[in-house]
């Protein structure tokens, strides 16, 4: 879908035709989520911060005109009633509190499920997979989660695949988001397919975004406590996340959950399967990996702020856990988003509708 204006046969300057997103906003919706998406639009959308609906429009979906209330109390009010969904290019889900029994009612199910029978992509923000989900709506498609709710989703859902890793995953008819930050991303992404870069980088600039990360990017590492449920293990490895650089023992981490080095030694084989010296270790190389692939810190620096004292040993350290070197991963990932830019810019010039990669 080429959205640049451009001379027809006639000379005549056709209209613009603007990128549409339809949004449904569940119970207890993450206004965070919802507001990062729905202002990379408006900024990209027009130009010296005027908030016209030039080159994209939008509208808040709903089966009543009652208030939707945030998480956090906002209320928003729907700004069209349930339509025909091939007006819209995507329909975007914003999710919220898993702890509310029916986020969105049965009237808002059947639009899903319609505008999915008709080919209208769509997206989950942050826990909006869930309803997607729920709806039967993601079960051939790959599903980008939170590391905070993928456990649940892997409960609720365990024949579904799903990446606690990315920040975002576009593919097909489907999108899907971690929620937060990652929201501008997705809405990012769009932009630039669908309005173009010049667009894209008007809005990051307004909202005080230096890029956007593609769906290559990764988020931020789930927590390694989160696997165990022994308090003096989580405890321990809570010590060591606070302490990346250096500056603690085992000896220490030990006697900080009431244990003696061996005694700790003994409780993370039984619970954790290796040493706390390895867990501490995995620990801070998943940080530098981190590090590499979303900052452009020389990697001399990446090792120091995750406790290595030179390259040589981090380097050996970090191509023995991952078998590439801290250069190589971000090579990589470097490799990955430029053939990923460089598909997305040829779709946008060959007009393509909004059917995902």
């Amino acid at each position: 879908m080429a959205h640049t204006a451009q001379l027809s046969a006639s000379g005549a300057t056709p209209p613009v035709r603007r990128l549409k997103i339809g949004f449904v906003l569940a119970r207890s919706f993450t206004l965070s989520a919802f507001a990062m998406f729905i202002d990379t639009l408006r900024l990209a959308s027009d130009q010296l911060d005027r908030s016209g609906r030039v080159l994209a429009d939008w509208q808040v979906l709903g089966s009543t005109r009652h208030l939707i209330t945030s998480s956090c109390g906002v209320q928003v009010a729907p700004t069209s009633d349930i339509v025909d969904p091939r007006q819209f290019d995507y329909i975007a889900v914003v999710g919220g509190l898993l702890t509310v029994q029916q986020p969105v009612d049965y009237e808002t199910i059947r639009f899903l499920k319609h505008a999915a029978s008709k080919g209208v992509p769509l997206v989950g923000l942050c826990t909006g997979s869930f309803i997607l989900a729920e709806a039967g709506l993601m079960k051939e498609h790959e599903t980008c989660v939170s590391w905070l709710h993928y456990h649940e989703f892997r409960e609720r859902f365990p024949d579904h695949k799903a990446r606690p890793d990315r920040l975002f995953n576009l593919e097909r008819k489907r999108g899907s988001c971690a929620g937060g930050s990652s929201a501008a991303d997705l809405a990012a992404a769009l932009v630039r397919r669908h309005i173009g870069a010049d667009a894209e980088r008007n809005a990051l600039e307004v909202l005080q975004i230096e890029k956007a990360r593609s769906q290559f990017d990764i988020q931020t590492r789930q927590p390694l406590y989160e696997y165990f449920n022994d308090s003096r293990v989580m405890a321990a490895l809570i010590s060591m996340e606070q302490h990346l650089e250096g500056g603690i023992t085992i000896e220490q981490l030990a006697a900080s959950v009431g244990l003696s080095r061996r005694q700790l030694e003994r409780l993370f084989h039984e619970k954790a399967g290796i040493s706390p010296a390895v867990a501490f270790r995995r620990l801070r190389l998943d940080r530098a990996r981190q590090i590499l692939l979303t900052s452009k810190k020389p990697i001399i620096e990446v090792a120091l702020d995750v406790g290595f004292i030179n390259t040589s040993h981090f380097t050996k350290e970090f191509r023995r856990t991952y078998g590439r070197t801290p250069a190589e991963i971000r090579d990589s990932a470097a490799r990955d988003r430029a053939a990923s830019d460089h598909s997305q810019r040829g779709r946008h010039r060959g007009g393509r509708g909004p059917a995902f990669v």
